[in-house]
């Protein structure tokens, strides 16, 4: 193998195997057993077992959020955008089970590109932009926008942390009933909410 092809056939092993055992039970002596090479191959092109997880870290949460910037960039209607970015994620976990398994996971490995939790917040600013023209459109308060864009995206996220290991009902069912909560919610938004019961009152406490 060239120097490039076996530092993509480590990648590969390694994502597989911090996938099926998470970072602290995969080792630098199992990365090399499964690719067939000595450690100290490992070693030469990654540094350790820290280095090559934040390489296949970088890459997975790279994919993801390209995937999901590509849906929200085009202009379209928002129900339109709700059902790209649903489907975007959902097309995530089912073509890289591996990826999503290795992301929803906390990190112990500090990355260039962050967390989990901080790559959902690039997600959510982007759909905070989108909210924040619709809110102005139809006379709620913009400034909102931010709150309502993370409740959103967990949303999504929480259900394709669940979806992986579900799997049914299918992914374009499962996209559908998102965007029938999300959207009919936000079509029927009232403009200044307030609890049905206050803390402190009868059955508030």
């Amino acid at each position: 193998m060239t120097g490039k092809e076996r530092r993509q056939q480590l990648l590969d092993v390694a994502r597989a195997l911090f996938a099926e055992k998470g970072f602290d039970g995969a080792s630098v002596e199992e990365i090399a057993h499964r690719a067939h090479v000595s450690k100290p191959v490992v070693y030469e092109h990654f540094g350790g077992k820290e280095g090559i997880y934040a390489v296949v870290v970088d890459r997975e949460m790279r994919s993801l959020l390209e995937g999901m910037s590509r849906a929200l960039s085009e202009d379209a209607h928002p129900r339109v955008l709700l059902e790209r970015a649903a489907l975007s994620l959902l097309d995530y976990v089912e073509g890289s089970t591996d990826g999503f398994r290795i992301l929803v996971r906390d990190s112990p490995v500090a990355t260039s590109t962050g967390t989990f939790s901080s790559l959902l917040n690039d997600i959510a600013s982007q759909v905070e932009h989108i909210l924040g023209v619709q809110f102005g459109k139809r006379g709620y308060e913009p400034r909102l926008a931010a709150l309502y864009s993370q409740a959103l995206v967990g949303m999504v996220a929480f259900t394709g942390q669940w979806w992986l290991e579900a799997r049914k009902p299918g992914k374009d069912k499962v996209a559908a009933h998102l965007v029938n909560l999300a959207w009919n919610g936000l079509s029927n938004l009232d403009g200044s909410p307030e609890l049905c019961e206050r803390p402190g009152t009868v059955g508030g406490r």
